[in-house]
């Protein structure tokens, strides 16, 4: 065998030696080929090394000691290989969400940041591989924020044709992008749709009435969203609105009848007075009306008249549920004789105090008060009179549409 052979050579000549040596080496390795090593820079019999691959490079937008980010820009983490195995992006202990692609190269922020706010990256690959960064958003010259929610009331309960009324502190140019952002859960699902009335005020719909006794949670997810030039919301908002029962009335003003049905049951018969019609004015406006609000005295005064003039009045009615915005109520008179037999009013509808006490001791803003009998029809932007259009055209309002 060969490798016996190896180790009987004591001194070889010096010629020979190198020449078997090479050859000893070859064979004593296992038969690698001799041509395998030739040409290389090393000479005859040197290995090459492969190189080590490249650590993987985190690239973070927006740059490192930004003063000015745009609070909806989106922050980018990418890495040039490998996988990211976790991102995270902070305000004020506050995580920015956002999503991995499929192959967790780069991660996307999904909400917008805070106006005038501090932000912390930190970033790491699945082999170790770490990057961090830091930035601020810039503080916006109009702050966007919700003035109001109607009815939001705590502790009220509303009726089943109740609006969501919202109204902002700045004038929205972008109400597409504030409309998304707005957001209606209700415990009992329905369809619903906002409505812009002007620049500052949205309202929300339902397609049908709500189902009575449920919750209903309105958010505002404004933090970040730009509402116009220099303008983005400062903070979210949110605002739980409860459904009570349903409370629906339905005044005839031939038949000079009111009754109210809880949860579809009669709960009440009311003879009424509806106006007179002997002008536009003094006539009741048919249609879906919604309560408003109430007062117990309120102050009536006759509108575009003043002291001395025909048709001039200045009353305190006690127990008014208002339904529009044109003045009309549902209150107490004490005109028995007309209640059940004829129309005098200026366009109310009064009934008799005992039953517009109880009237008004039951209803909630956002009942529904359908009148019929008259030909003066509700205007849909009189009051709350939202529930004249048809929600397909209710839905033509939307900046989504």
């Amino acid at each position: 065998m060969l490798i016996v052979e190896c180790r009987r050579l004591r001194r070889p000549l010096a010629g020979l030696a190198l020449a078997t040596a090479a050859v000893l080496a070859t064979a004593c390795s296992g038969g690698a080929d001799p041509q395998a090593t030739a040409g290389s820079g090393s000479g005859a019999g040197a290995a090459s090394t492969p190189a080590a691959p490249a650590a993987p490079e985190i690239k973070i937008s927006p740059a490192e000691g930004s003063k000015t980010v745009r609070p909806d820009k989106k922050v980018v983490v990418a890495t040039s290989s490998g996988a990211l195995e976790e991102v995270t992006v902070k305000s004020g202990g506050q995580a920015l969400e956002g999503d991995f692609d499929a192959e967790r190269t780069k991660w996307v922020s999904t909400t917008p940041m805070r106006p005038a706010s501090d932000y912390t990256v930190s970033a790491r690959t699945v082999d170790g591989t770490t990057a961090s960064s830091s930035f601020r958003t810039l503080k916006p010259k109009h702050e966007l924020e919700v003035a109001d929610v109607t009815p939001a009331i705590k502790g009220e309960k509303v009726g089943v044709g109740a609006p969501i009324i919202v109204i902002f502190n700045q004038q929205i140019a972008n109400k597409a992008g504030v409309e998304k952002a707005l957001e209606v859960k209700s415990e009992k699902p329905v369809q619903g749709a906002w409505r812009w009335i002007n620049d500052t005020t949205v309202i929300y719909r339902t397609a049908k009435f709500w189902q009575p006794h449920q919750k209903v949670t309105f958010t505002a997810r404004l933090k970040g969203v730009q509402g116009g030039k220099d303008m983005y919301g400062v903070k979210d908002i949110t605002k739980v609105i409860r459904i009570g029962a349903a409370q629906i009335a339905t005044i005839d003003t031939r038949k000079h009848k009111m009754i109210v049905k809880r949860d579809g049951k009669v709960v009440q018969t009311m003879l009424i007075s509806a106006g007179n019609a002997s002008t536009r004015e003094y006539t009741t406006t048919s249609g879906v009306h919604l309560a408003m609000g109430k007062a117990n005295p309120e102050r009536m005064i006759s509108p575009g008249r003043k002291k001395g003039d025909p048709g001039y009045y200045d009353l305190m009615i006690n127990h008014a549920v208002r339904f529009s915005n044109s003045g009309e109520y549902v209150h107490a008179l004490n005109n028995v004789w007309a209640q059940g037999r004829q129309n005098v009013s200026h366009g109310c509808i009064n009934s008799r105090p005992d039953q517009a006490r109880w009237f008004y001791n039951q209803v909630q803003r956002g009942d529904v008060i359908t009148i019929r009998g008259t030909n003066r029809e509700m205007e849909w932007n009189n009051g709350w009179g939202f529930w004249q259009l048809s929600f397909k055209e209710w839905r033509k309002g939307s900046a989504l549409a």
